[in-house]
């Protein structure tokens, strides 16, 4: 039981680090670009553009392979999908049609699926072989 301490501890401190940081990627991703695109026909688009995004992905598939590297699976999904699920909450919040709560919802389950599909694909590529030390 005293072992299991430190494991737990760790694996929760890693949720935490991995919260804060992915909060942190969305804030310097998307946080400072607020406002739409008014096209030439009327519509509008955005705010955010298609390499914001790709940025903000791109840059947590560092933090996501530190975490699953070291075998640390739960916190790699837990700990990204509640930074995302928190920023895109406070960043949405002031949506006026109040439909925020469904994109924030799509961002927690569509983030749940995806880092837990990378993780486990991370986590098995890093898989010691047989007879090899960990």
């Amino acid at each position: 039981m005293r072992q299991r301490i430190p494991e737990i501890h760790s694996q929760l401190s890693a949720i935490l680090v991995l919260a804060v940081v992915t909060s942190a990627a969305w804030a310097s991703w998307l946080g400072w670009d607020q406002h739409r695109d008014v096209q030439p026909d009327g519509s509008t688009t955005g705010p955010y553009e298609a390499w914001q995004v790709i940025g903000l992905v791109l840059t947590l598939l560092v933090p996501l392979y530190w975490a699953a590297s070291r075998r640390y699976v739960a916190a790699a999904v837990l700990g990204t999908t509640a930074g995302l699920t928190v920023a895109a909450s406070y960043d949405w919040s002031d949506d006026g049609s109040g439909l925020f709560m469904v994109g924030v919802v799509m961002v927690a389950v569509g983030s749940l699926v995806v880092t837990a599909a990378v993780t486990a694909v991370i986590a098995a590529v890093k898989r010691p072989l047989p007879g090899q030390a960990r």
